[in-house]
């Protein structure tokens, strides 16, 4: 679990994970895999660094390969391939914007070409901007939104969907704020509530061809985003990150990394149209 965190701020979005401070973890060395993605082949957008980084190490040290579509920050994917690579796993890196299709249609089609199919898509890339006043919101922010975090579940879900078949699995990535909202959070709250809709209406559509559409909502999580996005508007509200919660603290990234690895194996083979909240203990209906 994450020590103290002091104030902070990056730059930009979506953050670099060698910024942190204190580094988070993204596996337990005492996790140890037992075969469950054994075979399997995994793309993981937003891979590089954060959540998508546990995940992506979880996933390999069960046996999968994995194939990742980030944006920019070459130092935190170049460093999760070589994590991955370190379990045994082939790494597939591939740089781009989720809220283009033909990005997305080009990461399904390299993915399949390089590993050799496609089993799991999970969606994670997002980004949040803060802003307390609806009137401040400008139709560019808005949109964009709603472009990468809406638009590229649908991209990445449309092109990967032709290559799925029995037992294979769509994780995406929501959050605790699609169900409790958050004042300072308009535009993501809303698009994290529309990935829920997107997973609950896929899995609908998708359940008699065996493949499973569920979703992870986390809590507030020790990522490079926190810092990139609350930081330049009060470095003090990254340094009390999930102090609100139950658990009185925010997670580390390994701490999500294991719902990822049920909800893709056989083990979640029940499970379809779901939610997995990992909070720290706040209490959610839905």
């Amino acid at each position: 679990m994450p020590k103290e965190i002091p104030p902070q701020s990056q730059e930009h979005q979506p953050g670099v994970e060698s910024a942190l401070e204190p580094a988070a973890l993204h596996i337990r060395a005492d996790y140890v895999g037992s075969g469950k993605l054994a075979g399997k082949k995994a793309l993981i957008s937003g891979g590089d660094s954060g959540i998508g980084r546990s995940v992506a190490l979880h996933f390999a040290r069960e046996g999968a390969d994995i194939a990742i579509l980030y944006l920019e920050e070459d130092e935190d994917a170049e460093e999760t391939k070589r994590l991955v690579e370190k379990e045994g796993r082939q790494c597939l890196l591939i740089s781009g914007d989720v809220s283009s299709s033909v990005v997305c249609n080009d990461a399904v089609a390299q993915t399949v070409k390089t590993l050799g199919g496609l089993d799991i898509l999970v969606n994670n890339a997002g980004i949040q901007v803060i802003s307390e006043d609806i009137c401040s919101i400008s139709d560019e922010e808005w949109q964009r939104h709603l472009n990468i975090n809406v638009n590229g579940y649908f991209y990445l879900a449309r092109a990967a969907v032709p290559h799925l078949s029995a037992g294979s699995a769509i994780i995406n990535t929501s959050s605790i704020n699609a169900f409790t909202g958050n004042k300072s959070l308009l535009a993501y709250s809303t698009t994290k509530a529309a990935e829920l809709g997107f997973t609950r209406a896929l899995s609908l559509e998708l359940v008699t061809h065996g493949v499973r559409v569920n979703a992870v909502a986390p809590g507030p999580v020790w990522t490079p985003l926190q810092p990139a996005s609350w930081g330049p508007v009060d470095p003090q509200a990254v340094a009390d990150l999930g102090k609100s919660t139950p658990m009185e603290r925010c997670g580390d990234p390994a701490e999500l990394g294991p719902a990822y690895v049920y909800l893709a194996s056989q083990d979640a083979s029940f499970v379809t149209g779901q939610t997995l909240h990992v909070n720290g203990g706040m209490i959610i209906n839905g």
